[in-house]
């Protein structure tokens, strides 16, 4: 029976979901064409606020935002948060700010996501295409030029234990060389909001994002990026062990 309630709630949720990407895509459309902004700042936030109400659909999701506020959302960050699932991406995008989002080519594919991903103008990456990867990084040095964030899973994927994953240099090496503070972002409670490989949603979760203070690199080299790297996947596994109170060295997934 338990079961059955599952299927049944995670279907009604996920058709309320697919008729309001329906209703939003026209209007992001017609949001693209009247936006002079070279960021394409309004579109994106706006596509943004479809994630904010997919969150508000589901009532078995409680997102608590505490850390840091961001005053200026023309002045940019390079993002970057750990990855536990697709639920991520709406929880995120309930911070008050656009960010252009570095995402895997597959999406890029989707019908109507897709397309509302490109109005938007986030940034298509092919994880096996290492010149793809170097093209995404030239497209996400040209949007901070533009005073829009960018946001990245440093991870590359989602984690399947919990623990964090090793980070790829991408993000910081792009932080250090445009000279953008670095905005870490530490999540907890997802993971099995949409379990990898599954459709239905999970139990109730008490779903944790900490904005972590932002991190200056203006003044370092492209020599320090492994440091910085790990320094700020440090930050945020501290983070995330703080809140479920056990020993970091537990969350470590190297």
């Amino acid at each position: 029976m338990k079961n059955i309630l599952s299927a049944i709630r995670s279907l009604y949720i996920w058709s309320i979901i697919a008729l309001l990407i329906l209703i939003w895509l026209p209007l992001l459309a017609l949001q693209r064409i009247f936006d002079r902004d070279p960021a394409h700042y309004a579109t994106g936030y706006l596509f943004r606020k479809v994630g904010k109400a997919m969150t508000a659909l589901n009532p078995a999701w409680k997102i608590h935002i505490s850390g840091e506020t961001v005053l200026n959302p023309r002045n940019p960050y390079v993002v970057v948060s750990n990855h536990q699932s697709m639920a991520d991406i709406p929880i995120i995008s309930n911070l008050p700010w656009e960010m252009k989002w570095m995402a895997k080519k597959e999406l890029f594919s989707l019908p109507i996501i897709g397309w509302m991903m490109r109005l938007a103008g986030d940034i298509e990456v092919d994880r096996r295409n290492a010149r793809s990867g170097a093209k995404a990084l030239i497209k996400a040095q040209h949007i901070l030029a533009l005073r829009c964030s960018v946001m990245i899973f440093p991870e590359g994927t989602r984690t399947t234990d919990g623990r964090l994953r090793p980070f790829s240099d991408g993000a910081f090496h792009l932080a250090v060389k445009t000279k953008t503070p670095i905005l870490p972002i530490a999540l907890d409670g997802t993971m099995h909001c949409i379990p990898k490989h599954g459709w239905k949603f999970g139990e109730p979760s008490e779903i944790a994002l900490i904005v972590l203070p932002p991190v200056d690199t203006s003044s370092m080299t492209l020599d320090q990026v492994p440091a910085l790297r790990e320094r700020i996947r440090t930050q945020i596994m501290q983070a995330v062990a703080a809140r479920r109170k056990v020993p970091v060295d537990q969350l470590d997934g190297n």
